[in-house]
């Protein structure tokens, strides 16, 4: 975990380092406009170098006292949340999570992959997604997060998940619309949920049960077990932030283990 001097210093070594690069970049008379390309290229970089620093900042003063053990006797409900994997596996994951949060991009495409080859395809886990917006910080998670549930309404839920984060830069209206055609949505009826916030109640939901059970930032995941009503999960584990896929391997690996005995 990076510790806020090293964010500090690694911050201000690539701000010199863009810095340089566009002082030492030759400038061809013959092309006019390459000096405002190279001065709108290093605007957008020194943008997305304080965007990042900014969650790092977030990310380190809420995680500060939380430890990767579940609170004792944690229970997290899984009733109504959309899942992946066989609804009756030993083990179960639970998500919490914010569209517009680079850390829930990094683990979407470099974590959850391996996940779901190894664990989920395999029948050995099934994977819960909860929305947990961090509205501070990212105006459009709270209505992006209403917008996958409302392409949920279609049976597109998935699609629109992984068609957000794959497009994390582009959110917001007119956005949402575009995303919506390019799953193949009814868009009257989806602009129709979206706009009437019918989903805004499920998003708030999810929230309010992710800070009960001492979410603080995203993203959050609990590895558990099913107890035998299938709709709440005795958690074993607490992982918090993107972690490597080493980590919850090990976490999967535990948990199927306890449940085989």
């Amino acid at each position: 975990m990076l510790n806020s001097k090293f964010a500090l210093k690694l911050t201000i070594c690539l701000t010199c380092l863009l810095s340089t690069s566009f002082l030492n970049s030759p400038v061809n008379p013959q092309e006019p406009n390459a000096l405002q390309k190279q001065i709108d290229e290093l605007r957008e970089g020194q943008k997305t170098i304080l965007k990042e620093l900014h969650e790092i900042k977030g990310l380190l003063q809420d995680r500060a006292a939380i430890p990767n053990l579940p609170p004792p006797n944690l229970i997290v409900s899984a009733s109504d949340n959309p899942s992946k994997g066989d609804k009756n596996a030993l083990v179960t994951l639970v998500e919490f999570s914010d569209y517009q949060c680079p850390f829930c991009a990094r683990h979407f495409h470099e974590t959850l992959p391996q996940i779901e080859r190894e664990y989920i395809k395999t029948g050995r886990l099934k994977y819960v997604l909860r929305n947990f917006p961090l509205e501070a910080m990212h105006r459009d998670a709270f209505k992006a997060a209403e917008a996958v549930n409302c392409a949920g309404e279609q049976g597109k839920y998935w699609q629109m998940h992984d068609r957000l984060f794959q497009n994390q830069n582009q959110l917001g209206d007119p956005e949402w619309a575009r995303h919506a055609k390019a799953i193949g949505l009814n868009l009257p009826a989806f602009q129709q949920c979206l706009s009437s916030g019918k989903q805004a109640a499920a998003v708030r939901k999810d929230q309010e049960d992710g800070q009960r059970a001492g979410v603080q930032g995203t993203p959050t995941f609990f590895v558990g077990v099913q107890d035998s009503d299938s709709q709440t999960i005795k958690i074993l584990k607490m992982i918090v932030g993107a972690q490597p896929y080493p980590e919850f391997k090990a976490a999967i690996e535990g948990a199927l283990n306890q449940k085989r005995k």
